[in-house]
């Protein structure tokens, strides 16, 4: 979901990139030293996962993760996802330097809400809760990041409303998956290691 160089307004691109800087300065200054191995971690999944994409018009459609980075992360996504995106940047032209900003807030900006959400409902001892709450976090997640990137689009130019439709409708199915890999992260985790979940 990486919005290309070129397209988007200078004053769009501030704007994002203030929200992106904030965001990630706060979440550096909320990261514990023991959770630095974790935050790496997911930072590489994320890394990993959003590196298979399809080009659609102005963006791109890949797997990203960003939902179950945010549940287990919070605030730490910000800086997890913007190191994922600008080595992306730099070593494959995945979006762009002027864009990382923007590219950053647009996916870690549902993982902390995805944090805020779902993290209370997965922490909950009911298993079948915790699955669906890791399921609609997966599924949210990359949904909410569509939107914000059809509004990013459309701020620039208003011609582009076409484009933010197909681009949001092409990314249904991997809503779907998204879903289902975080749903079995949740419950493999609740099994195996719960206090990554705050259990």
């Amino acid at each position: 979901m990486h919005i290309s160089e070129g397209i988007l307004t200078w004053p769009v691109l501030a704007s994002g990139t203030a929200f992106a800087l904030a965001g990630t300065a706060v979440g550096l200054k909320k990261l514990k030293t023991e959770d630095i191995p974790k935050t790496a971690i997911l930072s590489a999944a994320f890394f990993v996962a959003s590196l298979i994409h399809v080009p659609i018009g102005p963006s791109s459609a890949h797997l990203m993760l960003n939902g179950i980075v945010g549940i287990l992360l919070g605030w730490a996504a910000f800086p997890a996802i913007f190191v994922a995106l600008s080595l992306q940047a730099l070593f494959f032209q995945y979006g762009g330097i002027t864009t990382l900003g923007v590219n950053t807030l647009l996916m870690a900006l549902p993982a902390f809400l995805c944090y805020l959400l779902f993290k209370p409902l997965i922490v909950k001892k009911n298993h079948s809760i915790a699955l669906a709450a890791g399921f609609s976090g997966g599924a949210f997640s990359v949904f909410l990041s569509g939107i914000i990137m059809a509004a990013l689009l459309v701020f620039a130019e208003r011609h582009f409303f076409g484009v933010s439709m197909m681009v949001l409708a092409a990314h249904i199915p991997v809503m779907i998956i998204e879903g289902i890999i975080t749903m079995f992260c949740i419950g493999f985790l609740k099994k195996v290691q719960p206090s990554l979940l705050g259990t």
